[in-house]
């Protein structure tokens, strides 16, 4: 509509006439557009009126010849040489952002470490913006290193050169508004400094890597970079965008899913047989399937997702493929922040019984989410009813079960003995260290009472003696308290920080007893038995110890 509006002043100025005529394309001949049917038609039109068929379009140009039509091809050239949008771009600016009766603002710095500042005091109007959008597109169309990705009522996607551009309009937006990218940085996969196991797993068995990361962390930065180095090895590497904004060698072929359909990807890909492919952006489901997809029918993937920690991007594609599918389409997740790998973790399949439970019926396929580098589990992906769940197990030296059953074990043992030590060796097996004098009790005639408690906590237990050595260490952490002496009790007070937990007594560094904390930090010990009168004894001459 514009080019029409100045058609339409040039001919006032000129003095030639502009008339309108043809028919209005009907719906048939713009669903296909693409293939040329509305050509047809101009050309028709010219044919019919013997007029002179002045066109930029090769193809039209070529077919009119051969219709033997009278033909005036002008070839398209660039009449700008710097875009007006460059101007708002320096060595340190990630990205510009342009909005109408806005000041002109830029993200400056690098990815994880920039400032969002205005760039112009002046506010920028709609039709300024609206002037910018018009070169930018024009550009894109003349340009070798130019494409319009997308093009929608109220956006449009442009690759110029290094720029990555989204222009949206009303009605989509509320404004006309302008947001150019330019990567700042380019990094080799040497400038990342990986170790050499994670190096080895790159280069050997690029079988399913995910680099994640959040938006301008350096996840594209990083794509390049492993693109780039499979190129550098000889290998035939491919890129599967939307929109295409890698900024890659000419040997290196990037596809765009925007401009085609997965399923010609996918042929493509398994046709052409490339060493490794880059993934870029992965945002919807059928991003995903088509990963998934690829990967299984045996392509080498690297894709690139949004996630704001490392498990997120596994958690993407929970729900999308089976469960069981994951370790086979990821094996390696690798985690950019502040533009440098912050974390790595690998997956495996392995069947087991959860980590929090404890019945061996209740063993199923998980998957193990585990720190690349050390080996440590870092989560578990398992199906529990008809969800699939994500459990952190980081850090923990035994499940919060083992930790439940330890407790009732020493709970139950020391109505027998004096002081128990649990460890659980296994979710069903516990070894209980006590006091050698206290055996023969707990044990019972021909192992009776250890044969009740076992049955009673569904737990096999092996009792092995406490020696003098482990009862009078004293190892812990000391605690301050009060004590004072009634009827029947020695009665400890203790910061109430240790409220329910277990607290060893030592007299003259000779381990006691231990004594479970109250509510209130109160610890109550009879006065009764053999060990409550020492300890009464002990507080008067200030001989007691409490270690936690």
């Amino acid at each position: 509509m514009e080019e029409i509006e100045a058609i339409k002043k040039l001919s006032e100025e000129k003095g030639f006439k502009v008339e309108f005529a043809g028919v209005r394309p009907r719906a048939e001949e713009i669903r296909h557009a693409r293939i040329g049917e509305i050509d047809a038609l101009i050309r028709q039109l010219a044919y019919d009126e013997d007029a002179t068929l002045f066109t930029a379009d090769k193809v039209q140009a070529t077919v009119g010849k051969a219709k033997n039509m009278k033909i005036i091809f002008v070839e398209v050239e660039r009449l700008v040489t710097t875009l007006k949008l460059e101007k708002y771009f320096d060595s340190r600016t990630m990205s510009v952002h342009l909005r109408e009766n806005v000041k002109p603002a830029a993200k400056k710095g690098q990815p994880g470490s920039w400032e969002f500042v205005v760039i112009d005091e002046k506010e920028i109007d709609r039709e300024e913006v609206k002037e910018i959008s018009r070169e930018i597109v024009e550009e894109a169309n003349v340009r070798r290193d130019g494409f319009v990705e997308i093009d929608r009522p109220g956006s449009t996607i442009v690759q110029l050169g290094t720029f990555r551009i989204v222009i949206t309009r009303p009605p989509f937006s509320d404004g006309w508004e302008i947001t150019a990218v330019r990567p700042v940085k380019k990094l080799s996969l040497a400038d990342y400094k990986l170790s050499e196991k994670l190096t080895s797993r790159i280069s050997e068995q690029a079988e399913g890597i995910l680099i994640a990361g959040s938006p301008g962390h350096g996840k594209s930065t990083m794509a390049m970079a492993l693109a780039e180095h499979y190129s550098s090895k000889g290998k035939i590497v491919k890129t599967i965008e939307a929109p295409r904004d890698l900024i890659l060698p000419e040997n290196i072929t990037q596809y765009s899913v925007s401009q085609g359909s997965p399923q010609e990807i996918h042929d493509v890909l398994l046709l052409s047989r490339p060493d490794y492919t880059i993934f870029d952006e992965m945002r919807n489901t059928n991003d995903f399937r088509l990963f998934s997809d690829l990967r299984l029918s045996g392509i080498g993937l690297a894709g690139v997702v949004h996630a704001t920690n490392p498990i997120d991007a596994i958690q993407r594609f929970v729900g999308r493929i089976e469960l069981g599918v994951i370790p086979q389409v990821i094996d390696t997740v690798i985690f950019i922040k502040n533009g440098v790998v912050d974390k790595v973790l690998s997956l495996k399949m392995t069947v087991k019984v959860p980590e929090g439970m404890t019945e061996a019926d209740l063993a199923r396929p998980v998957v193990v989410v585990t720190d690349f580098e050390t080996g440590g589990m870092e989560y578990e992906l398992y199906s529990y009813g008809e969800e699939t769940v994500v459990i952190p197990v980081t850090g923990r030296s035994k499940s919060p079960a083992r930790h439940l059953a330890s407790k009732t074990i020493e709970s139950e043992i020391t109505r027998y003995a004096e002081r128990a030590n649990v460890e659980m060796v296994s979710d069903h097996k516990a070894v209980v260290y006590i006091p050698e004098k206290d055996m023969a009790r707990v044990i019972g005639k021909e192992g009776s009472t250890i044969n009740s408690i076992e049955e009673k906590l569904g737990v096999s237990i092996d009792l092995q003696p406490l020696g003098k050595k482990q009862m009078q260490t004293g190892e812990g952490k000391q605690i301050a308290f009060d004590a004072k002496i009634s009827k029947k009790h020695v009665v400890f007070q203790v910061d109430e920080i240790f409220a329910n937990k277990n607290v060893n007594v030592y007299v003259d560094g000779d381990y006691m007893m231990t004594a479970n904390v109250g509510k209130s930090g109160v610890l109550k010990i009879s006065r009764k038995n053999k060990s409550g009168k020492i300890i009464t004894e002990a507080v008067n001459g200030k001989r007691v110890r409490l270690l936690i």
